[in-house]
């Protein structure tokens, strides 16, 4: 199970990276992942500070925290377990 959500969270880390700021709903539809672990691999990207979550009127706006974007360039994150 953690195979699948490190997985989804490298996807979806990678379209961030080459996209920039999506809505929620636009990774979740390019990285074709089902919806728990979709779910599960944004909280672990949160929880590993890998990302910004902004509110927007109906849903949300997800990117790459600045820091990470830079240092890393177009490679996947360092997901550490915790």
């Amino acid at each position: 199970m953690e195979e699948e959500i490190g997985k989804t969270a490298g996807a979806i880390w990678q379209a961030l990276s080459t996209q920039g700021e999506l809505s929620l709903t636009q990774p979740k539809n390019q990285v074709k992942a089902k919806a728990r672990f979709f779910d599960w691999a944004i909280g672990w990207l949160a929880r590993e500070d890998q990302i910004v979550i902004t509110p927007e009127k109906r849903s949300f706006r997800i990117r790459l925290r600045e820091q990470h974007a830079k240092a890393t360039g177009c490679g996947s994150p360092n997901l550490r377990k915790s």
